[in-house]
């Protein structure tokens, strides 16, 4: 009998059956609602419509000029608290953030692009408590803004949803409210009077079957039913609509908010970021369980080197696979805009949102990842799953030695896509945070982040109006993307070669030394 192929090492079916081996496991195959680590800082993300006074409201919050929150199209508005009040603004494409005045007379920066993200420092008793992130209004946000917003909501902890009084939930609104409602965050819905007011209440003018007059409100005796307060109405009017579709959000407070000053509301989130604070404080212990002491290691842990390499490969391929499909949706959407929607000149605003939520999933997925590979790898060397400090010792030394590999070098690099739909790259950590549009606690994981974003020049490029020509858009949008697919499968094969030898030389010393001396 003639002998067929033989099958990949890391393809089923081949020696010792598909149970034995290593498997990359699930992974996150979209941006949602993150849970947020113990340190992670507790931010109140402000959301809504547009022409709904959210930045009149967060104004009258923070005691400062509205004029103080204006920020370009697209970016999101990070309010910390600081001693010295101060304005910055993170663009990607520089490794230094573009500071201005902090009053509301200053002029911003000249920049060929839109920032990420705006920072205002302000000396405000009420930012000790919590961040305040204001976000792009949901009527532009789109599919990779939602997601954006989920992921800050989750982080943060809480939202701040403000609606006008003349406005109504649209479907897309209440998606994301439902997405919202499945996690574990606190939600406030604010609304404000309308163009016209608050809407009126609705009273009887008519004759019932006896033709008697129903008295209005304002001809009501003392002894009468008091008259309607239109700012509750208009609030029991929006509660309804929105359980009717999203029930879940039943125990979300509401507040009118018709005066310059909103001590209700401010109360409620002082109340909520106190307890949030103590729940995230106590879900780590002070000292995680083998955080010191002698870690022995199994006298024979058999083949875990090459099962430490199988799986690596098989979650890289995984990885590249999630992203090429994901880029390939992002492409449909890019046309789908193009032609009926935001035009040529919203191209890039449009690709780079899009771009970032694609960062944080590759991010999220080689995270995860790698947890898994480390916790596999070492379980087979200590012959039983690492307790948290053990594990966190060995990240710490596969993350130091990962400037000891050849190919490990720069990885906390920015990919840029310019105007003629190539791919660039800047090197350094201030260039990745200039991406974060809202940047979260100190990173304790293995990797850097994977950070995408478009150049100044493509906006000069599509805002041009001499290149208006949908077809050349749709066609820079495909070869720019095919790029970035091109790139990203390299950097993530990159990343895991880079992880599997670093922890591969510290469990090695472990065996050799008899002992984990990470």
């Amino acid at each position: 009998m003639k002998p067929g192929p033989l099958p990949g090492v890391d393809v089923p079916g081949g020696a010792g059956g598909a149970a034995d081996l290593p498997r990359c496991g699930p992974l996150p195959t979209r941006l949602g609602i993150t849970e947020p680590g113990p340190d992670e800082p507790l931010a109140v993300v402000a959301a809504g419509p547009a022409a709904a006074a959210r930045r009149e409201v967060l104004a009258a919050l923070l005691n400062v000029a509205s004029g103080m929150l204006d920020v370009p199209a697209g970016s999101c508005l990070l309010v910390r608290h600081a001693q010295v009040a101060t304005r910055a603004a993170y663009v990607p494409g520089y490794r230094q953030p573009h500071s201005y005045g902090a009053d509301q007379a200053a002029a911003g920066p000249a920049l060929a692009r839109p920032p990420r993200r705006v920072e205002l420092s302000l000396p405000e008793p009420l930012l000790r408590h919590f961040a305040v992130l204001d976000t792009p209004d949901a009527d532009t946000l789109g599919v990779a803004g939602g997601r954006l917003l989920l992921d800050a909501v989750g982080r943060g902890g809480a939202l701040l949803y403000v609606i006008g009084a003349d406005q109504a939930f649209t479907a897309a609104e209440l998606h994301l409210l439902a997405e919202v409602a499945r996690a574990r965050v606190e939600v406030f819905f604010v609304v404000t009077p309308g163009a016209g007011g608050w809407a009126p209440a609705e009273t009887a003018t008519g004759t019932d079957d006896t033709e008697a007059p129903v008295p209005s409100p304002g001809d009501a005796s003392p002894e009468g039913p008091a008259p309607l307060d239109p700012a509750e109405v208009s609030v029991e009017a929006h509660r309804a609509a929105l359980l009717a579709a999203v029930p879940a959000l039943a125990g979300a407070r509401w507040f009118p908010v018709h005066r310059a000053e909103h001590p209700g509301l401010r109360r409620a989130l002082v109340g909520w970021a106190a307890d949030e604070v103590l729940r995230r404080g106590s879900r780590q212990p002070p000292e995680l369980p083998g955080a010191h002491g002698r870690v022995a290691v199994v006298p024979d842990a058999g083949d875990w080197s090459e099962r430490l390499e199988r799986q690596s490969r098989t979650c890289a391929r995984s990885i590249r696979q999630h992203l090429a499909l994901e880029l390939a949706n992002v492409h449909l959407r890019a046309v789908q805009e193009i032609v009926f929607g935001v035009g040529c000149a919203g191209l890039p605003q449009l690709l780079d949102r899009e771009l970032e939520a694609l960062s944080l999933l590759a991010t999220t997925q080689c995270d995860q990842a790698v947890r898994a590979i480390i916790d596999e790898a070492a379980a087979r060397v200590l012959g039983a799953p690492p307790a948290e400090g053990v594990r966190q010792r060995i990240v710490a030394a596969v993350r130091w030695g990962l400037a000891d590999q050849p190919q490990g070098r720069d990885l906390e690099r920015v990919l840029l896509v310019t105007s003629t739909a190539g791919v660039g790259e800047l090197v350094g950590t201030g260039a990745i945070d200039a991406l974060a549009g809202h940047p979260g606690a100190h990173r304790a994981e293995v990797l850097p982040p994977i950070a995408v974003a478009l150049s100044g020049g493509c906006w000069q490029h599509w805002r041009t109006p001499g290149n208006n020509d949908p077809m050349a858009a749709r066609s820079w949008a495909q070869r720019a993307l095919r790029e970035v697919e091109l790139e990203l499968s390299r950097e993530v094969s990159r990343r895991f070669e880079v992880v599997r030898l670093s922890l591969g030389a510290v469990l090695s010393d472990a065996l050799d030394h008899g002992i984990l001396l990470a």
